[in-house]
Formats: C-alpha cells, sequence, structure tokens
C-alpha cells in the first residue's frame, strides 16, 4: 500500500500556480555552463591495475570545473592513481535520469572493478516517483554489479537541492523534500546490494563550494567529492 502523503505534497497543490511561474523563471534566466573539457577516458598512476567507471549526470560530467582534470573524474583518477594504475572511463551527460544512464551502460562494452553514480536531480526534476526512482536504480546497480562486473559501486547522494542558490522559494523547498524523499529510496537500494555505499557529502554552506550558475559543484566540492568517494572505493 501507499504510504501517508507528504506535507510538502499535499501543500504543493495550491502552489502549483506559483511553482510552475518559478520553475519558467529559472529555465529562463538559468547560467548555462558547458560540461568541462579534457578527456573522458585513460590511465594513470602505478600499481595493481583498477578500472574505473564515472557514470550520471552533469555533476558526474564534472559542470562547474573549467576541465576533467578539475572535475569529479580528475580529482578522483588522482586519488586513486597514488595506489594504482587506474584505468578509467567517463560516461556521464548533462540532463541525464537514471533511465537515461541506465539506457547507455546497458550498451557499454567492458567490466570495472569499481563505479561512481551521480544522479537524482534530473528524476527529480522531470517528476520521477519515488517508486519508479528505487527501481530504476535497483536495476542499475544490478546492472553494474553483475554485466560490468563492478566490485564496489559508491552511489552519490541526491543532492540537497533546497541548498541551491538558483533556486527561489518556495520552488526549493519542494524540489527539496522531493529530493530527500528520493535519497531515502537510494539508501535503501544501496542497502540491498553489499557492493554498493551510500556517499552524502556534509558540506558547509560556503558560497565557494558552489559554480557561477548556482546550481553545480565548484571545484572545491568536487575536490571533497573524490576524497570520500575515494575512502569508500577502498575500504
Amino acid at each position: 500500500m501507499p504510504g501517508p502523503i507528504a506535507s510538502d505534497q499535499i501543500v504543493r497543490v495550491p502552489l502549483l500556480p506559483v511553482l510552475a511561474a518559478q520553475g519558467m523563471m529559472v529555465r529562463r534566466q538559468a547560467r548555462i555552463l558547458p560540461e568541462p573539457s579534457g578527456p573522458r577516458e585513460g590511465r594513470s598512476g602505478r600499481g595493481l591495475r583498477l578500472r574505473l567507471l564515472i557514470t550520471g549526470d552533469s555533476s558526474a560530467a564534472g559542470v562547474g570545473a573549467g576541465t576533467q582534470d578539475q572535475a569529479l573524474s580528475g580529482q578522483l583518477v588522482a586519488q586513486l592513481a597514488r595506489h594504482y594504475c587506474v584505468e578509467w572511463r567517463l560516461e556521464a551527460t548533462t540532463g541525464h535520469t537514471t533511465q537515461d544512464t541506465l539506457d547507455r551502460l546497458v550498451a557499454l562494452q567492458g567490466q570495472f572493478d569499481m563505479a561512481v553514480t551521480a544522479l537524482g536531480v534530473n528524476d527529480v526534476t522531470r517528476g520521477i516517483t519515488r517508486g519508479a526512482f528505487i527501481n530504476r536504480q535497483r536495476q542499475l546497480l544490478t546492472h553494474l554489479t553483475g554485466p560490468l562486473g563492478a566490485r564496489r559501486v559508491v552511489v552519490t547522494a541526491v543532492p540537497q537541492m533546497e541548498r541551491f542558490p538558483a533556486l527561489p522559494q518556495p520552488l526549493a523547498w519542494v524540489l527539496g523534500r522531493q529530493a530527500a524523499r528520493l535519497d531515502r529510496g537510494l539508501q535503501q537500494v544501496a542497502a540491498e546490494f553489499p557492493q554498493a555505499r551510500h556517499l552524502s557529502l556534509d558540506l558547509p554552506n560556503d558560497p565557494a563550494l558552489i559554480a557561477p550558475d548556482g546550481y553545480h559543484p565548484s571545484p572545491r566540492t568536487y575536490a571533497i567529492w573524490a576524497r570520500e568517494a575515494a575512502h569508500l572505493l577502498q575500504a
């Protein structure tokens, strides 16, 4: 049976005209940042071979950084290359939902030892329900740990969207509540897979951690994210 309706889901109904207007305003005024330049696959470091996959949406792709070296991929590879010969691949695209990423990875050839995912924001903005999100994340982890062979997967938490400076209130509050709801579902799915670890970044309210668009991580956040992900991958 479906659970009780949350307060934000009730309040959102009379707020629909305001939320729609704010959504249109955000899209109209949004500062569009490109995905960073740089390679999306390579090899770095010395030691035992480690095949790494990074996949997901615009944050996985590194939007908010100038180059891939400053983004999650570059900084994570730099962390792991201290101990391994890292053969890495980035499969991420701005706007991708969990379903988009799953479709992409089903067509991907290869095997990986470890993977990092970053998804959820576009599932929130597309109105994907918690149940559908859970099912798609479960399929994604099944594919990562099955056909793609990953022995350890770090699933990054759905971001706290209520903290995005680019979003006005009450839109930020409504999206933030839904993001939290999906993240609880993500934690539930991660707990079903012994290979998976859920990564929640506890970041301070520091403007330097946000990109100029008020929506994406800055290189400083990518550095923190990379350190935390590297720790979980090696734990």
